[in-house]
């Protein structure tokens, strides 16, 4: 059977390969803890310790089903901006959302897009490919069937990358409810960041459906 799908190329090592994504990451989170102890950020230890978690949790998804490079530096990446989100203080004359004047607060087009809304739309359309890539390639090594991006697979996909996407609200709620003058925000900034999870697991599902495509056609040529 020929494997040319993208979610059945895994890393070609679990070691030296990787040594670069773990460095970086090793490097970035060294830096939050400082400046989050720092700053007296009580919030964002509050996220480092989650962010330690989701790391043995993504350690234990790609011992079980190896994850390509791409996702995991994919992975790591979406940690940095969510670190660099909270830490980095916007210089003055940026736009923002009032009270905290940081990365996550900037208003990239003013009351139209904030940065925050593009990190959920990133963050949780790799969630969506994260899902499509064990599904299949778990699929692959248990039964040998190469699975085709559907619309209902991708429909499912897309559904569990929106529901990680809730998960991030209810822990984004425990903050709000255990740490005081949190940078959460409302409602709607609560509504706004469901609709970017919903743009990114959209635009996910494309992405593996043209990727699909290309391989399948770069195979047939060969």
């Amino acid at each position: 059977m020929i494997q040319s799908d993208m979610a059945l190329h895994p890393s070609n090592s679990r070691g030296p390969a990787l040594k670069g994504v773990f460095s970086f990451t090793g490097a970035y989170m060294l830096a939050a803890i400082a400046g989050a102890i720092a700053q007296g950020n009580g919030e964002f230890v509050f996220y480092i310790v989650v962010m330690f978690v989701l790391t043995a949790i993504f350690t234990f998804v790609h011992w079980r089903a190896p994850l390509t490079t791409g996702l995991i530096w994919g992975l790591s990446i979406w940690g940095f901006l969510h670190m660099a989100g909270g830490l980095l203080q916007l210089p003055d004359g940026w736009p923002y959302n009032p009270p905290h004047q940081v990365l996550y607060s900037w208003w990239i087009i003013p009351q139209y897009l904030k940065y925050d809304q593009i990190l959920h739309a990133y963050g949780f359309g790799l969630m969506t490919i994260l899902c499509w890539h064990v599904l299949s390639s778990g699929l692959w090594r248990a039964t040998g069937v190469k699975l085709q991006p559907t619309f209902g697979l991708l429909t499912l996909c897309a559904a569990a990358g929106i529901g990680f996407g809730s998960l991030n609200e209810v822990i984004e709620f425990m903050a709000v409810m255990t740490i005081p003058n949190t940078n959460v925000g409302g409602y709607e900034n609560t509504g706004w960041d469901l609709v970017a999870n919903l743009i990114g697991a959209l635009i996910a599902t494309v992405i593996i459906r043209i990727s699909h495509r290309s391989l399948s056609a770069t195979t047939s040529c060969s």
